[in-house]
C-alpha cells in the first residue's frame, strides 16, 4: 500500500493550495481555545523514564525508543467527551518498523473491556511516506482501521493532531482537517464509545512484525535511539469526577457539545472529500475479503 517516492513529491506538490486554503477555513470551524498543560502537574510517565526528556524550558518533551525499551505518557485525568489535540514532530530518517501512539483509552494497559481512540504513525524507511493509521475500540473489540498518508513530511515540523468527541461523533484531525468521521448520528451506531471516561496517553514501541509493509520491514537498530517530539498538549473536555460530571450529558454549554459540533461544517465537509479522494489508502469498510459481512456501522 506504500506509495512510491515521486509519487509522494507529486502529492505533496499538488497539494500546497489545498493545505493553505482547507486550514485557513478548518481554523475557523469549531476553534479550540488555545492553550497547553505543563507536563509534571498533567501526566505521569510509562515505560522507561530514562528514556524520557524536556527542553530547557520544559515546552518539549521527547520519548526515545532503543532495543531495550521505550517510554510513554498518560494523563492523570479522565475526560468524557471534548476537544483534545497536541503538537507531534514523528521519528526522522529510518523509521520502520517504529510506531508512535498518540490515543486515548478508557483503561491504563490492555484492559479486555476498554474503549480507546487511536492515531497510530506507522514508521517507513527513509525517503518514503508515513502511513498514519486510526483505530476505534469499543469494549475491547477494535478492527475499525483506516490508513492515511499525509500531505506533509510529518518527521520535519510540528503538526497538530486532534480528536473531537461528543456523542454524535468522532472526529480525527490533522492539522484542523478532518481525516476521519466516525458517526453517530441519523442511526445509532452500536459500536460507538461513549460510555467510558477516557485517559489521554502516548507511547513509541516497536511494532515491526505489523507496522512497515506488514512486517517485512525490520526495525534497523542501528539507527537508535528513535526520538519522537510533543508539545502544547491541550484538553478542552469533560474531566471525570466520580461518581459522574455535571457535564456528562448533553448541555450545551461546550462548543463541542453544541449542534455545530455534531457533524462537520460545509467546509470541513469539502476537506474531507478532497482527503477521501487522496490520501485514504485503507478503510476497514471496504475490505470484504477481511469482512465478508461488513461491520453493521458501515452501512450507516
Amino acid at each position: 500500500m506504500a506509495m512510491h517516492r515521486s509519487s509522494w513529491i507529486l502529492l505533496l506538490l499538488t497539494a500546497c493550495v489545498f493545505t493553505c486554503t482547507c486550514i485557513s477555513n478548518a481554523a475557523t470551524d469549531n476553534a479550540a481555545p488555545s492553550g497547553s498543560f505543563s507536563f509534571k502537574d498533567n501526566f505521569d510517565l510509562t515505560g522507561a523514564e530514562d528514556h524520557f526528556s524536556t527542553s530547557p524550558d520544559g515546552q518539549v518533551w521527547y520519548l526515545s525508543l532503543d532495543k531495550k525499551a521505550g517510554c510513554g505518557f498518560q494523563t492523570r485525568d479522565r475526560y468524557r467527551f471534548g476537544w483534545f489535540s497536541m503538537k507531534l514532530k514523528l521519528v526522522g530518517g529510518d523509521s520502520a518498523g517504529v510506531v508512535t501512539a498518540y490515543y486515548m483509552c478508557s483503561d491504563l494497559g490492555a484492559a479486555p473491556d476498554r474503549d480507546e481512540l487511536d492515531f497510530e504513525f506507522l514508521g517507513n524507511r527513509t525517503g518514503e511516506p508515513y502511513t498514519i493509521q486510526t483505530n476505534v475500540y469499543k469494549g475491547g473489540v477494535g478492527n475499525r482501521e483506516m490508513r492515511h498518508q499525509l500531505w506533509f513530511d510529518p518527521t520535519e515540523d510540528f503538526h497538530t493532531y486532534s480528536i473531537l468527541w461528543n456523542n454524535h461523533q468522532i472526529g480525527f484531525f490533522v492539522d484542523r482537517v478532518p481525516i476521519r468521521v466516525y458517526k453517530n448520528n441519523g442511526k445509532p451506531n452500536n459500536f460507538f464509545p461513549s460510555d467510558k471516561p477516557m485517559y489521554m496517553l502516548s507511547s513509541i514501541w516497536n511494532a515491526d512484525d505489523w507496522a512497515t509493509r506488514g512486517g517485512l520491514e525490520k526495525t534497523n537498530w542501528t539507527h537508535a535511539p528513535f526520538v519522537s517530539s510533543y508539545k502544547d498538549f491541550n484538553a478542552d473536555g469533560c474531566k471525570w469526577e466520580d461518581p459522574y460530571p455535571k457535564c456528562v450529558s448533553t448541555t450545551g454549554e461546550n462548543w463541542w457539545d453544541q449542534y455545530e459540533a455534531w457533524a462537520l461544517t460545509d467546509s470541513q465537509q469539502e476537506d474531507s472529500k478532497w482527503v477521501w479522494r487522496n490520501l485514504v489508502i485503507y478503510d476497514y469498510c471496504k475490505d470484504y475479503e477481511r469482512f465478508p459481512k461488513l461491520p453493521e456501522e458501515c452501512n450507516l
